[in-house]
């Protein structure tokens, strides 16, 4: 028997992309009146009249402002909706992008001719962002409770990639998906997937939408559905249900692509627009790699002597290390680093991941690790045109052979320039193990369906903030 939609009424329920614009859409209200607050002290402090011929020339900042806080409030998770959910983190990171944004314009202005910024009106703008977006972030809920709403979904099948959805969800995703129930094959008599109920079967799925107000299925079977379940999703999908695959919406919330559950699917681990010669992204990225690295060259230059010192005093051996990595398509070249550690390293293991905490690693060559100045004779490989400043950190060819036989996918990797730093890098720990680097390589195919400008800057500020905290190992 199937439903009419039109003899329930269904609660307006918003998915996960749609809700973070929601949350973007009344952060960027709060920054326009901001600067416009900002521009109103301004010009009562200047005895000034607020007008059109004050607030024109300085418009620009309206454009400036909005640009830099999307940046900022992307690279630190403020519309990842585990964080908006929670208003503790919600302010914790409210405070660190307000201070990021006014060090950043401090920064800036240091560098600036004399009289070129306004010295007071990034603090008048700090003060009022701050203020209206604590206040549209405290009230968000009350203003549109259907906002809030769960959506309630049904899992579709019981295999490995079900418990790993419900696990997904249970760890990134609580607040926005409520799960019914779990959808079994005919012959399936398990009555349970990781403490969710099977709630029926194929049959079911269309009483079940309707009685439990169903929004989304999540069909995780990596098998061929059967006859049942396939006409039980049709059903549900006339009735205005919509259908996900798990590894898309695993990828959706998570940020990484589930490499073991997508078997031979080619189409959920390349990139999703393909190449183009109309693209301007490749040449974009090209010309940001040039102008970071000859600014990372000045860097390099004014460190290098004390950098050098502090290597020679603290172990003998040479200054720089080279080892053979694989790159793009699999062409092989060498990247530089400083060494970080003993000179016999490698005598008597062979190739084997670094691992926390190495004995292997020098005082000098601990603390260049926290900070990344080990990496900093790799801007010689980025200008080369070896590597890029964003993209899947290159791994030694004897690790990539060992891995591509082992976990699904890896040698997609290859597919791109290799990076500085990665979406891997800024999103998971350091690993050393075969577990670590397929917990990576999720992350590096997330990257590489989903390249573009504004994603390379937000890893570039991760990498930033990382460097910072001396989180390296």
């Amino acid at each position: 028997m199937l439903f009419s939609p039109s003899t329930q009424r269904r609660r307006l329920q918003l998915q996960i992309s749609e809700r973070r614009l929601v949350l973007m859409a009344g952060d960027v209200l709060a920054v326009l009146f901001s600067v416009t607050i900002a521009l109103f002290v301004w010009s009562v402090v200047a005895r000034t009249a607020f007008d059109f011929e004050f607030i024109f020339p300085r418009s620009h900042w309206y454009f400036i402002l909005t640009g830099i806080w999307l940046l900022l409030a992307s690279a630190n998770d403020f519309y990842e909706l585990r964080v908006a959910a929670s208003k503790r983190a919600t302010y914790r990171h409210l405070i660190l992008i307000t201070l990021q944004m006014v060090v950043l314009y401090l920064i800036v202005f240091f560098f600036a001719q004399p009289l070129a910024l306004p010295r007071l009106f990034i603090l008048y703008y700090a003060v009022a962002s701050f203020l209206l977006i604590a206040v549209f972030r405290l009230l968000n809920p009350a203003l549109a409770g259907w906002i809030s709403t769960r959506r309630r979904v049904l899992i579709v099948g019981t295999d490995w990639a079900a418990m790993t959805m419900i696990g997904a969800i249970g760890r990134h995703a609580h607040d926005v998906y409520d799960i019914r129930g779990v959808i079994a094959e005919l012959d399936d008599t398990l009555t349970d997937i990781c403490d969710v109920p099977v709630v029926g079967r194929g049959k079911d799925i269309a009483r079940l939408v309707f009685t439990e107000q169903i929004s989304e299925l999540i069909v995780t079977s990596t098998r061929e559905m059967s006859k049942d379940i396939f006409q039980g999703v049709m059903d549900a999908y006339e009735q205005g249900a919509t259908i996900v695959p798990m590894p898309l919406l695993y990828e959706r919330i998570t940020g990484q692509v589930p490499v073991e559950h997508v078997i031979n699917n080619w189409a959920v681990v390349l990139p999703i627009d393909g190449g183009s010669i109309f693209n301007p992204y490749q040449t974009l990225k090209r010309i940001l790699d040039i102008l970071i690295s000859l600014v990372g060259a000045l860097a390099f230059l004014v460190l290098l002597p004390f950098i050098v010192l502090a290597i020679k005093l603290d172990s003998p051996g040479s200054i720089f290390y080279s080892q053979e990595r694989m790159g793009l398509n699999g062409h092989t070249f060498r990247i530089y680093k400083f060494r970080s550690m003993r000179a016999d390293a490698e005598a008597k293991t062979g190739a084997v991941f670094s691992r926390q905490g190495d004995d292997r690693v020098t005082r000098v060559g601990r603390f260049m690790r926290k900070t990344r100045l080990d990496e900093l004779p790799q801007i010689l490989n980025i200008l080369r045109g070896d590597m890029s400043i964003v993209g899947p950190r290159p791994e030694r060819p004897e690790h990539v052979k060992r891995l591509t036989e082992k976990i699904p996918f890896y040698r997609t990797r290859l597919v791109i320039r290799p990076g500085l730093t990665g979406w891997a890098q800024v999103r998971y720990n350091y690993g050393s193990t075969d577990e670590d680097a397929l917990m990576k390589l999720q992350y590096d195919l997330y990257y590489i369906r989903h390249q573009s400008i504004l994603l390379d800057l937000n890893i570039i500020l991760r990498t930033v903030g990382k460097v910072i905290k001396m989180s390296g190992v």
